[in-house]
């Protein structure tokens, strides 16, 4: 790693950032030594203060690592099982008729359906202040799993929220206190604490922005983030836990280890953690988003490399910034693998796709460089060629990759190596006879549909409005007012009439919708 090339690229990496704008903190480690940081923007825009080496930042998902990490320590304190089931915790969870386990939390294969797109269902947004209670209460609504437990892999924010719980059941003490007496207060991590409050403040905390067409605006965030989101942070904190984790070969273990499906393959998320291969390396890493804030935490522990990015810029990229770090830690690596080729000629791609055995659907466009874009359930991701020729999805809350079939549909491989053949969609029109109230029990709403308009009454908050656009003659595509959608099948009884839908979000499946006589 030559280290003045690694700086420059640093610093062109940060060159859109500046005293008008928000910024990114970039580090890298080399066996367990920061080398290197370069920060750029600001960490208050109205006070004039810089984002600085000591700069803290709210990493979001980056917390289920340390959530996972809680769990077994107390498992190796002898006072839980990871093999425990969750209900021995949670009686209020309803009977599922499967076992579910504690480590079926922490691999995300549980099943439970996610809490904030519960909410969402129902028509609210992270906008709104809510209370803890608000997600326990939709968790425990819930009458069916997405799948059956260890089946499959869905990123799912439910399972560190219980998690998180599990381990104050266990311990006595809030996870914030057994946090700090466990591992940070020992680790010298003296700038990083779990903050469930989306408006505490602390010293040393950037403040997160959006981008707006009137400039850059504060973030707004009224969700409280516990186990599964609630870390505040630093680079040169998240530099001791990564020395933490290269030393204790336990620890790094038991956070590390994937596990199997059914059919044999491997699952790629571990405990909190993922693991991937990138150029034939073995790579660990997580990321984090929420609004206003971005992270990227990874490692490529035979090298005892490592490359942390934080941004309070709710439009910087810091999984695609790690990525270009790390390829130019990478560029003198002797036996390293080139970065495969994309097609030439990506048009092919272009277009929407429905999978008609879920239902849910993938759209693909070219940007202005000509890159292909994804989005799926309205969440965009970016592709890169793999050398089987297949395209994955790099850095998405799903396992996707897919290539062209013969019949200009689209061939697709998804988490558990589930295959499937995605049909190519163009305009449509809505079912004539769509008009009507349906209603959910598990998720506590009331949607209204008059024309291509969604009247929502949710338990948080009422007369949210959606659009329904067609998909085909038997699916429609549900739209939030940010863009993210919901894909559903229309649901006939025997006499053809409209009797529901059944009705798919990116981490709530197979909802059953029914349509008011």
């Amino acid at each position: 790693m030559v280290l003045n090339r690694l700086q420059g690229r640093m610093e062109r990496l940060l060159a859109p950032y500046g005293s008008a704008s928000p910024g990114v903190s970039i580090g890298v480690v080399q066996d367990g030594m920061l080398v290197a940081q370069h920060n750029a923007g600001m960490a208050s825009i109205e006070l004039g203060v810089p984002i600085g080496t000591a700069t803290t930042f709210r990493v979001a998902s980056v917390t289920k690592q340390f959530t996972c990490a809680a769990v077994l320590a107390l498992a190796a304190d002898g006072r839980l099982g990871v093999d425990d089931p969750v209900g021995k915790y949670f009686p209020e969870l309803p009977d599922y008729g499967v076992t579910l386990t504690v480590d079926h939390l922490m691999h995300a294969s549980s099943g439970l359906r996610d809490e904030m797109e519960i909410l969402g269902a129902g028509g609210c947004n992270i906008a709104v202040p809510i209370q803890r209670q608000d997600f326990l209460d939709g968790i425990f609504r819930q009458r069916a799993l997405n799948f059956t437990p260890g089946s499959r892999y869905l990123y799912c924010n439910t399972n560190y929220l219980l998690l998180g719980l599990i381990v104050e059941q266990v311990s006595g003490m809030p996870l914030r206190d057994f946090l700090q007496a466990r591992f940070f207060g020992p680790l010298g991590m003296s700038q990083t604490a779990l903050v469930e409050s989306p408006v505490e403040a602390l010293p040393g905390l950037a403040t997160g922005y959006v981008t707006t067409p009137d400039g850059w605006r504060h973030a707004q965030c009224g969700y409280p983030r516990h186990a599964e989101g609630g870390l505040i942070t630093s680079i040169p904190d998240l530099v001791r836990w990564m020395r933490k984790l290269a030393d204790d070969a336990a620890l790094r273990g038991g956070l590390e280890s994937q596990f199997a499906f059914p059919n044999g393959v491997l699952s790629h998320y571990a405990r909190g953690l993922q693991v991937t291969e990138v150029r034939g390396l073995r790579t660990v890493s997580h990321g984090g988003s929420r609004p206003g804030y971005g992270a990227e935490f990874l490692t490529v522990p035979q090298l005892g490399l490592g490359v942390i990015v934080l941004a309070n810029s709710g439009s910087a990229d810091p999984y695609h910034i790690g990525q270009a770090v790390l390829a130019e830690a990478l560029a003198d690596v002797p036996g390293v693998q080139a970065v495969p080729d994309l097609p030439a000629d990506l048009s092919g791609y272009v277009g929407r796709f429905l999978d008609p055995a879920t239902p849910q659907t993938v759209e693909f466009s070219l940007d202005a460089h000509g890159r292909l874009q994804g989005k799926m359930f309205g969440n965009p991701f970016r592709l890169r060629a793999g050398a089987d020729g297949w395209l994955y999805a790099a850095r998405a809350a799903h396992d996707f990759r897919c290539r062209l079939a013969d019949d200009g549909g689209l061939e697709v491989v998804q988490d558990a190596g589930v295959a499937g053949r995605w049909r190519r969609v163009g305009p449509g029109t809505l079912p004539a006879d769509l008009d009507g109230t349906y209603l959910s029990d598990e998720m506590a709403s009331c949607w209204q549909i008059a024309g291509a308009a969604v009247r929502v009454d949710g338990p948080i908050i009422r007369t949210t409005v959606w659009r329904v656009e067609p998909l085909d003659a038997a699916h429609v595509r549900l739209v939030y007012p940010g863009g993210t959608w919901l894909d559903a099948r229309v649901l006939r009884g025997a006499g053809g009439a409209i009797s529901g839908m059944l009705v798919n979000g990116g981490r709530i499946k197979l909802v059953a919708v029914r349509k008011a006589a």
